[in-house]
């Protein structure tokens, strides 16, 4: 095999247009490590704000970005024993700082983030699924206990992260409502599990609560949108309620939070990556995910559009035009 691989690389921070084709060195999987050869990734929001120089948590120019990614293991590093080439696998790989991403030929991905590729589900969706599901399963069931019999409320019900929500959410037993933006959202959010949807669009949180809670609000409310979404939860959840956010990067006043005694949860999992810290926990995560989905309980959304991953520029353009629903593939 060559030592030289393709990669879509960034040098500079800036528009879709920094993305640029190049020739890189194959990586060598160091202890703990495997390399993985690239079948597919998926386009995250993330991703957009490290190239645009908005989350300064990149990896070192020339960037190879995104972390969500599925594939075959190529080789294996020293200690790692549960895994073996020629293993169909998802994860989490780089893109962010100390690690590159999954936009090559190739990846080096710690074993610890690693699970084994679901039968029911395609190499593409599998890669649609780890940052969501992670950063899901921590809202939902880590951050927070959901448990059966609660009215859990998921902004965005069919994006990345909240169509995944929503699933959990059935799945744990709870009676799930979604807000969405659309009749065509509100249906496929209807799909996957949620027993009522909320047009935003025309409804305000008083209204939907007093409609859907008698005026109570709802026992759990996960925000997956931040700004304006996140004032709306505070609106939304019952006394002693709780609200979970992957976005509180915006000025809020707590006033509602604070007069209804709520408890507030702050999700960033890509945190636990560039600390180095509870890494075994996201594959065990994935591994759920992976039962989820091989027993019925769990598919990933997949927008109308791929993209190959040497026209990952043209991804971002799309993404950027908020039309996309569910995620946006990326395969080599």
């Amino acid at each position: 095999m060559s030592n030289k691989m393709r990669a879509m690389v960034i040098r500079a921070f800036g528009g879709p247009e920094v993305f640029e084709e190049t020739e890189m060195t194959v990586p060598e999987p160091g202890e703990g490590q495997v390399r993985l050869k690239v079948v597919a990734s998926s386009f995250n929001p993330i991703e957009s704000k490290i190239r645009a120089g908005w989350a300064r948590i990149g990896p070192e120019f020339p960037a190879v970005l995104n972390s969500d990614v599925a594939g075959r293991i190529d080789r294996v590093g020293p200690g790692v024993s549960d895994f073996a080439e020629g293993d169909e696998v998802f994860a989490l790989s780089g893109g962010i700082q100390g690690g590159q991403g999954a936009l090559a030929e190739f990846t080096l991905v710690d074993a610890r983030l690693l699970a084994r590729k679901p039968a029911s589900l395609s190499m593409a969706e599998c890669a649609a699924l780890p940052i969501g599901f992670i950063t899901s399963w921590y809202a939902l069931c880590r951050m927070t206990q959901i448990h059966a019999g609660q009215k859990v409320l998921v902004h965005g019900g069919t994006g990345g992260v909240g169509h995944i929500a929503v699933q959990l959410a059935r799945a744990k037993g709870c009676e799930v409502y979604a807000t969405v933006s659309s009749d065509q959202k509100a249906e496929l959010a209807r799909s996957l599990g949620a027993h009522f949807t909320i047009d935003r669009r025309s409804e305000t949180p008083e209204q939907y609560v007093a409609r859907y809670t008698g005026g109570k609000g709802f026992d759990l409310v996960f925000d997956t949108a931040g700004g304006v979404s996140l004032d709306n939860a505070f609106v939304a959840a019952c006394y002693e309620g709780e609200v979970v956010t992957v976005n509180a990067r915006a000025s809020h006043d707590l006033t509602p939070a604070h007069v209804r005694g709520l408890s507030i949860h702050l999700v960033m999992i890509l945190r636990s990556m560039l600390l180095g810290l509870d890494l075994e926990h996201y594959g065990a995560i994935l591994r759920e995910a992976a039962r989820l989905a091989d027993e019925g309980s769990l598919r990933p959304l997949m927008d109308s559009r791929s993209f190959s991953v040497w026209d990952v520029a043209e991804a971002h353009r799309y993404a950027a035009t908020g039309a996309s629903i569910g995620k946006i593939s990326l395969t080599l």
